[in-house]
């Protein structure tokens, strides 16, 4: 059978199976964890944990009896009420989130809530979603502030180590910095970024990943490091230009120099920090300063890093 992508199976299976069995005012969608719901589904994707798979939300839980397979994958039907399900997977009530919210919640996660397909609305899962598509302006601010933090404090960091002939962490700080300028770009245009698996994907979707691509690409594949070096100039120096381009900020001189009296060419990142922060305190969201997969995926246990942090 050719494949057929996880939403489109979604929508066949509440078209065909779900809608038929279901009367009276409901929503229903796909959406939640899973490749398919950011759209980088393939074949590959159906050799385990795949199932044609819809969210039933209606205002009173019940039973509704449904084929256990469909299409020859195996089917399943999640019922749940709308407010229950979305204050279980996002933590808070996206009617009226808070700035901890924002905070505590983990743009993978977001891009799980946003993502998907809506096949039927009736009690105002559309809403919901729309409420939470991007940060607020201020938040948005903070974030793109401290994803800029982020680089500031490791940029020269690839020169030095090469300079005392440590290529190998150098090549490590540049893998960093590579992924914090991707997570970036996401940032500034209005993405949440996925998890690792499927960040170049993200990435590579914006209008940026072409200008952007080769630099990086460079910066990885560089056995020395003033070829990474070379590359990241050509990228921050890139980047800085989408900065001042969303207007946020006056514009900030977008040209590389020198760290001090040191021979290493940085953006200096702390000139983007400043002017989006108003002075608050450079930290960030749960995701920019927490990197446990166990940790992120529980979302009480970042409402409590976030309020020990932010507190």
């Amino acid at each position: 059978m050719a494949f057929l992508s996880g939403i489109e199976l979604s929508r066949r299976f509440y078209r065909e199976e779900v809608a038929p069995r279901v009367r009276g005012p409901h929503s229903a969608a796909l959406l939640g964890p899973g490749s398919e719901v950011l759209g980088f589904d393939t074949a590959r994707s159906t050799d385990h944990d795949w199932t044609a798979r819809v969210f039933l939300f209606l205002p009173g839980v019940r039973d509704v009896p449904v084929p256990g397979t469909f299409l020859g994958h195996p089917a399943k039907l999640v019922v749940a009420t709308l407010d229950d399900w979305t204050r279980d997977f996002l933590g808070f009530d996206p009617r009226s989130p808070l700035r901890t919210d924002w905070l505590a919640t983990p743009t993978q996660v977001f891009a799980e809530f946003t993502g998907g397909a809506v096949h039927h609305d009736d009690l105002g899962l559309e809403a919901l979603r729309r409420a939470v598509a991007w940060y607020p302006d201020d938040v948005w601010r903070h974030v793109l502030a401290c994803q800029w933090q982020r680089i500031g404090q490791e940029e020269a960091f690839v020169g030095r180590c090469g300079e005392v002939g440590d290529e190998l962490g150098s090549a490590v700080v540049a893998a960093r910095l590579v992924r914090d300028l991707m997570r970036l770009c996401l940032l500034m245009a209005r993405r949440y970024p996925p998890y690792s698996k499927w960040l170049g994907s993200a990435f590579a979707r914006l209008p940026a990943a072409a200008a952007l691509t080769p630099a990086l690409t460079g910066a990885l594949a560089a056995t020395t490091w003033r070829d990474r070096e070379r590359h990241l100039v050509t990228a921050y120096e890139h980047v800085s230009g989408l900065h001042n381009a969303l207007g946020l900020t006056a514009p900030v001189d977008p040209r590389t120099s020198s760290f001090f009296d040191r021979p290493f060419q940085v953006i200096n990142a702390e000139r983007f920090v400043t002017p989006l922060l108003a002075g608050a305190t450079p930290i960030g969201a749960v995701d920019q300063f927490v990197d446990s997969t166990d940790v992120l995926g529980r979302r009480a246990l970042t409402r409590r890093v976030v309020d020990s942090v932010h507190g």
